[in-house]
């Protein structure tokens, strides 16, 4: 009996850590990876997951600069989420069992990295946003993490995902918003202008 309660809880973890491509979104081939590059009037921001943890838990990233929630797209282990924006301030939102979020001021013609990191919650993961700084683009961390990463793009299965679920959205974004708020300055992450390139 032990030995089965040994091999059950093997398995469990295996799964946990295990990535789960979401059914939502819908891979993208490298003949389309072009259309990610910004033009002179906006910039692009890449949110990527390389991490496995949690990979059986979605992470969905809103831009929630305004009091709209749009979405940018459910983020799955192993894969990464390109959204173009008009250069200025946004704040960024990612979604598990919490929320979480990241400041962001960029250039127009620049392109701009975020991490969407997992963490332990209390009953499935938790995630925060980690910009990518400067001096990090150059790293061999970087490298794996990009490669590493496959793009995806929205469906209407996606969109139609964030309208069934706007009243739970909205109502962490309330109650995280605040939180992130109360943070001190220095802990509130926060993509700069120059870590575009």
């Amino acid at each position: 009996m032990k030995v089965l309660k040994s091999i059950f809880i093997v398995l469990c973890i295996g799964l946990a850590l295990s990535g789960c491509a979401s059914k939502y979104m819908q891979p993208v081939g490298p003949e389309r990876e072009l259309i990610y590059e910004p033009s002179e009037s906006e910039a692009v921001i890449i949110f990527m997951r390389p991490s496995a943890f949690g990979g059986a838990v979605q992470s969905t990233v809103f831009d929630v600069t305004t009091g709209e929630n749009i979405l940018v797209g459910i983020v799955s282990s192993k894969a990464k989420v390109a959204h173009k924006t008009t250069p200025g301030e946004h704040i960024f939102m990612v979604v598990g069992e919490s929320a979480d979020f990241m400041g962001a001021e960029v250039e127009a013609g620049k392109k701009y990295y975020a991490l969407v990191t997992p963490r332990v919650g209390v009953w499935k993961a938790r995630f925060s946003l980690k910009p990518i700084h400067k001096d990090e683009l150059e790293s061999e961390k970087f490298m794996d993490w990009f490669s590493n990463c496959s793009f995806v793009e929205n469906t209407d299965s996606s969109y139609q995902w964030a309208r069934d679920n706007a009243d739970s959205i909205q109502s962490k974004r309330e109650t995280y918003y605040q939180k992130w708020m109360s943070k001190p300055e220095m802990d509130r992450p926060v993509l700069y202008k120059e870590d575009g390139r």
